[in-house]
């Protein structure tokens, strides 16, 4: 008797856990590493505020969880654009980027699931455009290359960044021009690099001249101020100094046979 007055609560209690059972896909899930999730409940609408981190969690079973890749994704473009006077350049590029983990659902409420093709890639293209459009292709090719690269990525990192994407990279794999551009900017540059040598050449050479002509100065002054205080009398005593700090040599022998001009001593030979 006392058994089936527990029947009741025992059916019932089988009822709820097939329940339970047959709704555990709508009520559990698992949010794993590199994902952010955020609800949208139908009777309130999108909880843009309330992200879900990694890990297990319980909703309703009205309520969907909307699951969002943040990893770090990467796009490639190979586009056509004009540079400043309408010359077809090709440009290869990638972009490097992830969604703001907090604002998944912001992002969600813009562009639903499809961001990166509604974003990310029309925006990197129109920067690009943009960018390049103010310079010619010389100098996008050689003169001012990383003042466009740096332009392109500042400009493209910021449209992202208000828009809830976080822009990790952006480099510019290949810049391609028409042959005959390409050749005449090469020829150009060559050119200018050989006048710059040929300058560099002419102002050394100068240098040297003028450096030589100091010198000679400076001798010209010297030889000048010692011809003037050269007397006769100094000029002799300055021999006869000589010849005795010869006689006195130890490696030398000398033999002094009658006299040389000016009155000094002639001296043959010596060891």
């Amino acid at each position: 008797m006392n058994n089936r007055r527990f029947l009741p609560l025992i059916i019932i209690s089988f009822i709820v856990l097939f329940v339970v059972i047959l709704l555990s896909s709508s009520l559990f899930l698992t949010i794993r590493p590199g994902e952010r999730g955020v609800i949208f409940d139908r009777f309130s609408g999108l909880k843009k505020d309330n992200i879900y981190s990694p890990g297990f969690h319980v909703k309703a079973p009205w309520n969907d969880m909307i699951i969002y890749d943040v990893t770090e994704s990467q796009i490639e473009e190979t586009m056509d654009v004009l540079d400043k006077s309408g010359l077809s350049i090709k440009v290869d590029v990638s972009v490097r980027f992830h969604p703001f983990y907090e604002r998944v659902g912001y992002l969600h409420e813009i562009f639903r699931g499809d961001y990166i093709n509604r974003l990310v890639i029309p925006e990197a293209r129109s920067t690009v455009r943009k960018v390049m459009g103010r310079y010619t292709a010389e100098e996008i090719y050689s003169t001012k290359r990383s003042e466009v690269e740096e332009s392109i990525i500042v400009e493209t990192e910021d449209i992202l960044k208000e828009n809830f994407i976080v822009m990790r990279a952006l480099l510019i794999r290949s810049i391609n021009l028409p042959d005959q551009i390409k050749m005449a900017i090469e020829n150009k540059l060559k050119q200018e690099q050989e006048a710059l040598a040929y300058q560099y050449r002419l102002n050394r050479e100068k240098s040297e001249a003028e450096r030589m002509r100091i010198q000679a100065e400076g001798e010209a002054r010297a030889n000048q101020i010692i011809n003037s205080s050269l007397t006769s009398s100094l000029l002799k005593m300055r021999g006869i100094e000589a010849t005795i700090k010869l006689a006195e040599s130890q490696n030398s022998k000398v033999i002094v046979i009658g006299s040389g001009s000016e009155g000094l001593p002639l001296i043959l030979g010596n060891n």
